[in-house]
């Protein structure tokens, strides 16, 4: 694919507006400590569509292409979760698709959304992807700038407006899995003291949730099952029309106690 550049790249307090030919086109960049994070679309000719991809330096985050897990670890996890008026938090704000999964769910009250970076709410904010577009403007959803895994450590939690809310349900969805992190000191969030630490900011009764890239680990749902009851491992398979085949995430679920 070639890349026609149609103007000058003007680059205002970390926003793009660089314009490029209707094959591709750099909607945002921002330099966060983790390094420069960037979404971009582009015309793919082999699936003849507009994709949205979120990269992080030159690593992809996520893509428009492949959403199915990230919805399906909101309704597996609402799917489990009793009751009406549900406060749910979100952890990993993205391209939006598991918050906007959640919203379609009927017993949602509020959606608060904790994001690392400044840059992902702005886009969301300015409606860049059409998919959820929106999702900013929804009154249920708060978009909150935070670190997730500083704040599931703290006893003060994650909204700084009313200290030690708890939530019906926490999904998670940041890391690529608990072994491929983005960032090193995210490790301690995996480990018994961590996920007790997020447990705490969860109702009794309530449902912890994660997606991962990665095939089950053994060893980090042991560590999940000495935390939470109830956990349930499933792989989330869908077509994947790059590769012609069928590829597959993972949700860890776990109710507290």
């Amino acid at each position: 694919m070639s890349w026609t550049l149609t103007s000058s790249p003007q680059r205002d307090g970390g926003l793009s507006s660089l314009s490029m030919s209707a094959h591709f086109e750099e909607l945002g960049w921002r330099q966060t400590p983790m390094g420069v994070i960037s979404l971009r679309r582009r015309f793919d000719l082999s699936v003849r569509t507009d994709i949205y991809e979120v990269k992080l330096d030159d690593e992809y985050l996520m893509s428009s292409l492949f959403t199915e897990a990230e919805r399906e670890l909101a309704r597996l996890a609402l799917a489990r979760t009793p009751g009406s008026g549900l406060d749910v938090l979100v952890g990993g704000l993205g391209l939006g698709y598991t918050a906007q999964e959640a919203l379609a769910c009927n017993r949602i009250q509020t959606l608060t959304v904790i994001e690392y970076s400044e840059a992902v709410i702005d886009w969301h904010e300015r409606d860049l992807l059409p998919d959820t577009t929106g999702l900013a403007a929804d009154s249920r959803v708060a978009l909150m700038r935070a670190d997730f895994f500083a704040a599931a450590a703290s006893t003060a939690g994650f909204d700084p407006e009313h200290q030690c809310r708890s939530y019906d349900v926490m999904l998670l969805d940041i890391d690529h899995s608990p072994r491929h992190l983005l960032h090193e000191p995210h490790a301690d969030f995996y480990t018994h003291g961590g996920l007790r630490g997020a447990s705490a900011h969860i109702v009794p009764g309530g449902t912890f949730a994660m997606w991962s890239d990665d095939e089950p680990d053994e060893d980090f749902t042991a560590v999940l099952e000495s935390v939470f009851s109830d956990v349930e491992v499933q792989r989330v398979w869908f077509d994947n029309p790059l590769t012609g085949g069928r590829s597959a995430n993972t949700v860890y679920l776990g109710t507290r106690g």
